[in-house]
């Protein structure tokens, strides 16, 4: 892991900036010291506010907006090892993981520059009533404000990237908290930004207390519109406290794949030993719960146990490796009780459920007890379960009896019950042959239910966060 320490300020109205205490971010892996971070408070954040206000007020044409995020997306893929590294050290993610997320960021800058140059309104067809006749209408998309910006650890440059590029898309100036655990991907960010030529106040990166930043962009007017990724609780209580706001959620699930009678058992098994595991299982989207037919059952087990076996669990620096750490040993300590509730209850764990030099073996449970949080909650770490089911309504039935609805995930081969089965999944998503882990950065994603209430993707963002201004010319 990283061998030397640095010191990394905040970013605030285009300067680098420390308080009077820094934060001390550690490697997930063994603990080590990677970075410490300036910590900043209330008063940063509302310093940090007016920045953004005062940038607004002299908007950035759509082509500039623009060209800063193509240059941002050619800078980044010029350095997607350095980004790699980055979030390898501060998060613990695999190498092979770290590059593709630093991919997918280069994808999500090239997707926004491509909205800031057709964000458009529409005609209106007045004449369609006597009362519009000799009437020209149309309608702008225009910034909803300051946008306040929260990420998770788990994609601490693409989640990140899915804010602010929109954002500036939308000609919206940004102030953004990243998690205290992963702060340096989004510093690193905001240098590829300054360098690409943004003028200061457009993006401010903050880290410190939720208490205090949070607090502030709750519950500050200035701040027309909320984007928040992490736990269901937290964003629900988010939206509760600022009701006048625009607030976006995009929250847990517990994902379900559908491994049907007619399914490639071999696809099927291979793509879910992938997705139930990569990152430790730390994404919202991670496979959880497989539900297989009673008819390949047995032969989907059989598939799937030696393949995770067969995954390769150590330091996330070394490239070999397919499994790391959990964020922090107190997830490792709350999956593994997790495993052991559902084994009192009656489950068979297949593989995995033990500690070896201090990492979670990726861990397979047989018929969890359907009360249960493995079979109910988001586990959030590197577990999956197997239910049997005799028909695909009870499979449809047992995917959608949890509070989530993010994405989910079926194998057939037929067509007609595929889509059948996707008509009537209630999630945000739901992917054909295909983990439901997938995700494309330029396509609609989000939840139902306790899982959001918005849709990420650059142009389903920048929506967000226009609003929609009618102008009408008498002819």
């Amino acid at each position: 892991m990283a061998s030397t320490v640095t010191e990394r300020k905040v970013l605030l109205d285009g300067e680098w900036v420390a308080g009077e205490d820094w934060i001390e971010v550690a490697s997930p892996y063994d603990g080590s010291p990677v970075a410490r971070v300036a910590k900043v408070g209330a008063a940063e954040t509302r310093a940090a506010i007016d920045a953004a206000e005062r940038a607004m007020r002299d908007p950035l044409p759509a082509h500039e907006r623009a060209r800063i995020l193509d240059r941002v997306a050619a800078a980044l893929a010029e350095r997607a090892d350095e980004a790699a590294r980055l979030i390898c050290a501060e998060a613990g993610k695999p190498m092979k993981a770290a590059r593709v997320e630093a991919s997918r960021a280069v994808s999500t800058y090239t997707m926004a520059a491509v909205e800031a140059r057709k964000l458009a309104g529409e005609v209106v067809p007045m004449d369609a009533s006597e009362a519009g006749v000799g009437k020209l209408a149309f309608t702008q998309r225009v910034p909803v404000g300051v946008v306040g910006a929260i990420s998770p650890f788990n994609f601490p440059l693409n989640l990140v990237a899915h804010k602010i590029a929109p954002a500036l898309a939308a000609g919206c100036a940004v102030v953004l908290k990243p998690a205290t655990q992963t702060p340096l991907s989004a510093l690193f960010l905001a240098e590829l930004e300054l360098e690409a030529g943004l003028p200061a106040g457009w993006l401010n990166v903050l880290v410190g207390p939720s208490a205090e930043i949070g607090d502030v962009l709750v519950e500050d007017p200035r701040v027309a519109l909320i984007t928040f990724t992490g736990s269901g609780p937290v964003g629900w209580k988010l939206r509760e406290r600022a009701p006048r706001k625009r607030v976006n959620l995009e929250l847990g699930n517990a994902t379900p794949v559908i491994v049907d009678a007619d399914a490639d058992v071999s696809l099927a098994a291979a793509k879910c030993a992938a997705n139930a595991f990569s990152f430790a299982g730390q994404s919202c989207i991670s496979v959880q719960r497989i539900l297989v037919h009673e008819d390949v059952y047995d032969a989907f087990r059989d598939a799937l146990v030696p393949l995770v076996d067969a995954l390769v669990v150590g330091d996330p620096a070394d490239e070999a490796t397919d499994v790391g750490p959990l964020i922090a040993p107190s997830e490792r300590e709350r999956v593994l009780e997790w495993i052991e509730e559902a084994r009192a209850g009656g489950a068979t764990v297949l593989t995995g459920g033990v500690v070896e030099s201090d990492l979670l073996r990726p861990t397979v449970v047989e018929a969890p007890p359907p009360e249960g949080r493995l079979a109910c909650d988001e586990v959030f770490g590197p577990v999956c379960t197997l239910q049997r089911f005799a028909t695909l309504d009870d499979a449809v039935d047992l995917a959608n009896s949890t509070r989530y609805g993010l994405q989910a995930g079926i194998f057939t081969g037929d067509v007609g019950r595929a889509l059948s089965a996707a008509s009537r999944l209630e999630f945000g998503g739901v992917t054909i042959n295909e983990a439901p882990t997938f995700r494309a950065d330029q396509m609609p994603y989000g939840g139902v239910k306790d899982s959001g209430n918005t849709r990420e993707g650059p142009a389903w963002t920048i929506r967000e966060m226009t609003e929609e201004r009618l102008v009408v010319v008498q002819l």
